[in-house]
């Protein structure tokens, strides 16, 4: 797999701040595609009627060149612009690992400069940000989950809409 552009000379902290680049990214643009939906789905003259072959055969919803014609530009464009953030977050992620390895001088000699007790305080500040970005992380990815069973149930109430009534 190619790494969509993350340099292997980058530090782990450098990662870190590209890789919550494309979370932020990624969580845009799934906002994006709810946002153009939830449009889309609240205007009745972007919804397409059955076509002449639906309605000689029952109005079948199975036919797939019926399924996703909303969707203009924006919705695509959405979808897209997700594909790309996931893609390059999964690429991060797979770099960081790989980050520190080869570089024992440089992990040596930070250890080193960390042990002095005027660093100390400045290790307690970096730890208690470690601990609020863990946090805010956390609370990132409750939202993102939110929003993914909130598109699950669009999905769902899509596909009721589209199955054919009963009566």
């Amino acid at each position: 797999m190619e790494d969509k552009g993350v340099p292997n000379g980058k530090s782990a902290h450098e990662l870190a701040a590209e890789g919550l680049k494309h979370l932020e990214d990624t969580i845009e643009a799934a906002f994006q595609i709810l946002s153009s939906m939830n449009d889309e789905l609240c205007n009745p003259s972007l919804w397409s009627g059955p076509t002449p072959a639906q309605s000689s055969n029952g109005g079948d919803a199975s036919d797939s060149s019926h399924h996703f014609e909303m969707g203009g530009g924006a919705l695509e464009d959405a979808r897209l612009r997700y594909k790309s953030a996931v893609a390059s977050l999964r690429a991060v992620l797979t770099a960081i690992p790989n980050s520190t390895k080869g570089k024992p001088s440089e992990t040596a000699s930070t250890v080193g400069a960390l042990e002095s007790r005027a660093d100390q305080a400045e290790i307690e500040i970096l730890e208690e940000r470690h601990a609020n970005l863990r946090k805010e992380l956390a609370n990132k990815n409750k939202y993102l989950k939110l929003l993914i069973d909130q598109f699950r149930d669009l999905i769902a109430d899509i596909s009721t809409w589209q199955s054919p009534c009963s009566g």
